[in-house]
């Protein structure tokens, strides 16, 4: 393989940002989005972090630095949260320090896109961690698992065990939910604490509130009706102590 000249790489402006090859399933979009829009909400006050859906990561491991691999999804550490204060066209590690990206997602496709061969061997080569394979609808075509985490361990990637399986080095875990209040009842993928508890939304956590106060309001509501029996019965008693006294004075 040629190496290429360090000196002469494009700049991230020559690049396009993908291959626009169209997806062929709703999930190949939706799913990362779901993942990118509750890590925005999760890791709001963090500036120190990248998620792409859809986006090229350019390299120098391949045989040209102008063809891009393109992730489903990616997230990377270490790196602005917006390139110079503005958002990327694309991922040029070598605009990057270098850094590869810690995790990258792919959702498996009705044509088979290299998952589980070219792409692994690539992300492999780049230094990525963590490769996620999410494949709910073609696993049995495949042979493989419908929900699967690989780390790299000495250069090769080792499937994982568990899920919501736990990455110390993200501080997330990750596994398979099914998409709260979804008509379609349809399942997605989700960011997990270390105890193993998904991370909410934050429309889930107004829901969350706006029902706590729902529920206190409901509370004060009894405590004050409570408050309201008990005086009433307060005063029936006292009524029947002064009619029984009437009763008494009328007998003398």
């Amino acid at each position: 393989m040629l190496q290429p000249d360090l000196e002469r790489l494009p700049t991230s402006d020559e690049l396009p940002d993908s291959d626009d090859t169209p997806v062929d399933n709703e999930e190949q979009n939706f799913v990362p989005n779901v993942l990118l829009f509750l890590l925005e909400y999760i890791w709001k006050q963090r500036q120190d972090w990248f998620f792409a859906v859809d986006m090229g990561i350019y390299h120098t491991t391949g045989a040209n630095p102008r063809v891009p691999v393109i992730p489903d999804a990616f997230l990377s550490l270490g790196v602005e949260r917006r390139k110079g204060g503005k958002a990327r066209k694309s991922y040029v590690m070598w605009e990057e320090a270098n850094i590869p990206p810690i995790l990258t997602l792919e959702v498996v496709s009705q044509t088979p896109g290299g998952e589980y061969e070219e792409k692994m061997e690539i992300y492999a080569r780049l230094g990525v961690l963590y490769y996620v394979v999410y494949n709910p609808l073609f696993w049995q075509r495949d042979g493989q698992l419908p929900f699967a985490v690989y780390k790299l361990v000495n250069g090769t990637y080792e499937l994982q065990i568990g899920e919501p399986f736990w990455m110390p080095e993200v501080g997330l875990g990750i596994g398979r939910c099914p998409l709260v209040d979804d008509p379609l009842g349809r399942e997605v993928l989700s960011w997990y604490d270390a105890h193993g508890d998904r991370y909410i939304s934050e429309a889930e956590a107004e829901r969350q509130r706006a029902e706590a106060e729902r529920q206190r309001a409901e509370a004060e509501r009894q405590r004050a009706e409570a408050e309201r029996q008990r005086a009433e019965a307060e005063r029936q008693r006292a009524e029947r102590l002064a009619e029984r006294l009437r009763q008494l004075g009328e007998d003398i």
